[in-house]
Protein backbone atom coordinates (compact mmCIF):
# COMPACT_ATOMS: atom_id res chain seq x y z
CA UNK A 1 0.00 0.00 0.00
CA UNK A 2 1.27 3.14 -0.96
CA UNK A 3 1.87 6.49 1.31
CA UNK A 4 -1.26 8.85 1.27
CA UNK A 5 -0.29 12.33 -0.48
CA UNK A 6 -1.39 15.65 0.34
CA UNK A 7 -2.82 17.13 -3.23
CA UNK A 8 -3.76 20.28 -4.26
CA UNK A 9 -5.85 20.50 -6.77
CA UNK A 10 -7.79 22.95 -8.50
CA UNK A 11 -11.04 21.24 -9.43
CA UNK A 12 -14.25 23.75 -11.55
CA UNK A 13 -12.13 26.64 -10.13
CA UNK A 14 -12.29 25.62 -6.61
CA UNK A 15 -8.75 24.73 -4.78
CA UNK A 16 -9.11 21.61 -2.81
CA UNK A 17 -6.92 20.23 -0.48
CA UNK A 18 -7.33 16.17 -1.11
CA UNK A 19 -5.57 13.25 0.94
CA UNK A 20 -5.05 10.30 -0.98
CA UNK A 21 -3.14 7.21 -2.15
CA UNK A 22 -0.17 8.56 -4.61
CA UNK A 23 -1.38 5.63 -6.79
CA UNK A 24 -4.92 6.24 -6.91
CA UNK A 25 -6.12 7.31 -10.46
CA UNK A 26 -7.66 11.20 -10.72
CA UNK A 27 -10.79 9.17 -11.22
CA UNK A 28 -10.72 7.57 -8.16
CA UNK A 29 -9.82 10.79 -5.94
CA UNK A 30 -12.56 12.63 -7.88
CA UNK A 31 -15.28 10.42 -7.02
CA UNK A 32 -14.04 9.19 -3.88
CA UNK A 33 -12.38 12.18 -1.96
CA UNK A 34 -14.00 14.76 -3.52
CA UNK A 35 -17.63 13.75 -3.93
CA UNK A 36 -17.72 14.51 -7.85
CA UNK A 37 -19.27 11.40 -9.11
CA UNK A 38 -20.37 13.11 -12.32
CA UNK A 39 -17.19 11.53 -13.50
CA UNK A 40 -18.06 7.74 -14.69
CA UNK A 41 -16.42 4.62 -14.36
CA UNK A 42 -16.31 2.57 -17.32
CA UNK A 43 -14.09 0.37 -18.58
CA UNK A 44 -10.85 1.65 -16.57
CA UNK A 45 -8.86 0.97 -19.45
CA UNK A 46 -8.83 3.99 -21.76
CA UNK A 47 -11.37 3.04 -24.11
CA UNK A 48 -15.10 4.26 -23.79
CA UNK A 49 -14.23 7.89 -22.40
CA UNK A 50 -16.94 7.45 -19.57
CA UNK A 51 -14.39 8.69 -17.37
CA UNK A 52 -13.26 11.99 -19.58
CA UNK A 53 -12.46 15.29 -17.84
CA UNK A 54 -10.75 18.74 -18.81
CA UNK A 55 -7.35 19.49 -17.15
CA UNK A 56 -6.20 22.38 -18.57
CA UNK A 57 -8.72 22.70 -20.93
CA UNK A 58 -7.48 19.36 -22.58
CA UNK A 59 -10.03 15.99 -22.45
CA UNK A 60 -8.23 13.32 -20.13
CA UNK A 61 -9.16 9.99 -19.27
CA UNK A 62 -9.04 10.55 -15.60
CA UNK A 63 -9.22 6.37 -15.04
CA UNK A 64 -5.63 6.43 -16.94
CA UNK A 65 -4.47 9.70 -14.98
CA UNK A 66 -2.60 9.50 -11.53
CA UNK A 67 -4.73 12.54 -9.55
CA UNK A 68 -0.97 13.77 -8.01
CA UNK A 69 0.28 14.44 -11.65
CA UNK A 70 -2.88 16.86 -11.73
CA UNK A 71 -1.65 18.92 -9.11
CA UNK A 72 -1.37 22.44 -10.29
CA UNK A 73 -3.07 22.27 -12.97
CA UNK A 74 -7.17 23.42 -13.77
CA UNK A 75 -9.42 20.13 -13.49
CA UNK A 76 -12.85 20.63 -15.05
CA UNK A 77 -15.57 17.77 -14.67
CA UNK A 78 -19.57 17.60 -15.86
CA UNK A 79 -20.33 19.16 -12.65
CA UNK A 80 -18.31 22.64 -13.02
CA UNK A 81 -20.04 22.97 -16.85
CA UNK A 82 -23.40 24.84 -15.30
CA UNK A 83 -23.52 28.49 -14.43
CA UNK A 84 -25.26 29.33 -11.31
CA UNK A 85 -29.17 27.67 -12.25
CA UNK A 86 -28.17 27.87 -16.41
CA UNK A 87 -27.31 25.11 -17.95
CA UNK A 88 -23.90 25.15 -20.16
CA UNK A 89 -25.26 25.50 -23.93
CA UNK A 90 -24.55 21.84 -24.45
CA UNK A 91 -26.42 19.99 -21.18
CA UNK A 92 -29.41 22.37 -22.57
CA UNK A 93 -28.88 20.80 -26.44
CA UNK A 94 -28.49 17.33 -25.11
CA UNK A 95 -31.59 17.97 -23.03
CA UNK A 96 -33.63 19.83 -25.70
CA UNK A 97 -32.97 16.37 -27.74
CA UNK A 98 -33.06 13.71 -25.97
CA UNK A 99 -29.31 13.35 -26.53
CA UNK A 100 -28.74 11.15 -23.41
CA UNK A 101 -30.84 8.19 -22.87
CA UNK A 102 -29.22 6.35 -19.92
CA UNK A 103 -27.29 9.31 -19.52
CA UNK A 104 -24.23 7.14 -18.01
CA UNK A 105 -21.88 8.27 -21.12
CA UNK A 106 -23.32 11.77 -21.21
CA UNK A 107 -20.51 13.00 -18.59
CA UNK A 108 -17.73 12.18 -20.81
CA UNK A 109 -19.20 13.59 -23.87
CA UNK A 110 -20.26 16.78 -22.83
CA UNK A 111 -16.52 17.33 -21.46
CA UNK A 112 -14.92 16.06 -24.75
CA UNK A 113 -17.17 17.95 -26.97
CA UNK A 114 -16.71 21.16 -24.53
CA UNK A 115 -12.90 20.92 -25.23
CA UNK A 116 -13.72 20.67 -29.37
CA UNK A 117 -15.91 23.18 -29.45
CA UNK A 118 -13.38 25.87 -27.58
CA UNK A 119 -11.26 24.46 -30.48
CA UNK A 120 -13.62 24.54 -33.12
CA UNK A 121 -16.59 26.76 -33.05
CA UNK A 122 -17.90 26.16 -36.58
CA UNK A 123 -17.46 22.04 -36.47
CA UNK A 124 -18.96 20.52 -39.29
CA UNK A 125 -20.79 16.84 -39.00
CA UNK A 126 -17.90 14.81 -39.62
CA UNK A 127 -15.51 16.65 -37.86
CA UNK A 128 -18.18 16.12 -34.44
CA UNK A 129 -18.32 12.50 -35.28
CA UNK A 130 -14.31 12.35 -35.49
CA UNK A 131 -13.81 14.68 -31.85
CA UNK A 132 -16.51 12.08 -30.25
CA UNK A 133 -15.20 8.34 -31.52
CA UNK A 134 -13.34 7.71 -28.57
CA UNK A 135 -16.75 7.95 -26.56
CA UNK A 136 -18.42 4.97 -26.74
CA UNK A 137 -22.85 4.73 -26.27
CA UNK A 138 -24.47 1.59 -25.83
CA UNK A 139 -27.90 3.05 -25.92
CA UNK A 140 -28.30 5.34 -28.79
CA UNK A 141 -26.86 5.56 -32.49
CA UNK A 142 -25.14 8.91 -31.98
CA UNK A 143 -27.22 11.25 -34.40
CA UNK A 144 -28.78 13.28 -31.71
CA UNK A 145 -26.06 13.44 -29.47
CA UNK A 146 -24.05 14.91 -32.72
CA UNK A 147 -27.19 17.33 -33.42
CA UNK A 148 -26.96 18.39 -29.66
CA UNK A 149 -23.12 19.22 -30.41
CA UNK A 150 -24.09 21.28 -33.44
CA UNK A 151 -26.82 23.40 -31.63
CA UNK A 152 -24.64 23.86 -28.87
CA UNK A 153 -22.09 24.98 -30.85
CA UNK A 154 -24.82 27.56 -33.52
CA UNK A 155 -25.62 28.61 -29.16
CA UNK A 156 -22.26 29.58 -28.44
CA UNK A 157 -21.68 31.60 -31.86
CA UNK A 158 -25.08 33.10 -30.83
CA UNK A 159 -26.98 31.91 -33.34
CA UNK A 160 -30.27 30.71 -33.83
CA UNK A 161 -30.04 26.75 -34.74
CA UNK A 162 -33.52 24.46 -35.16
CA UNK A 163 -32.78 21.23 -35.49
CA UNK A 164 -34.24 19.29 -38.38
CA UNK A 165 -38.06 18.41 -37.64
CA UNK A 166 -36.33 14.80 -38.13
CA UNK A 167 -34.77 14.99 -35.21
CA UNK A 168 -37.90 16.27 -32.85
CA UNK A 169 -40.36 14.37 -34.53
CA UNK A 170 -39.68 11.01 -36.27
CA UNK A 171 -39.48 10.84 -39.94
CA UNK A 172 -42.80 11.57 -41.89
CA UNK A 173 -44.27 8.36 -42.72
CA UNK A 174 -44.32 7.19 -46.26
CA UNK A 175 -47.49 8.64 -48.45
CA UNK A 176 -49.43 5.72 -49.40
CA UNK A 177 -49.17 4.77 -45.41
CA UNK A 178 -49.97 8.17 -44.34
CA UNK A 179 -53.18 8.02 -46.95
CA UNK A 180 -56.45 7.71 -45.12
CA UNK A 181 -58.38 4.16 -45.60
CA UNK A 182 -61.81 4.35 -46.22
CA UNK A 183 -64.49 1.32 -44.85
CA UNK A 184 -63.78 -1.87 -46.09
CA UNK A 185 -66.40 -1.86 -49.39
CA UNK A 186 -69.25 -4.11 -49.43
CA UNK A 187 -67.13 -5.96 -52.58
CA UNK A 188 -69.37 -8.80 -54.47
CA UNK A 189 -71.79 -10.73 -53.15
CA UNK A 190 -71.49 -8.87 -49.54
CA UNK A 191 -74.25 -6.61 -49.10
Amino acid sequence: MSAAALMRLTINGEERAVVAPGHHTLLEVLREECGLTGTKHGCELGECGTCTVLVDGRPVLSCLALAVEAEGRSIETVEGLHVGNRLHPLQAAFADLGAAQCGYCTPGILMVAKAFLAANPRPGRAEIEEALAGNLCRCTGYHKIVEAVQWAAARLRGEDWTPPSETLYGAPLPAAAAAPQGPPSAGPGRQ
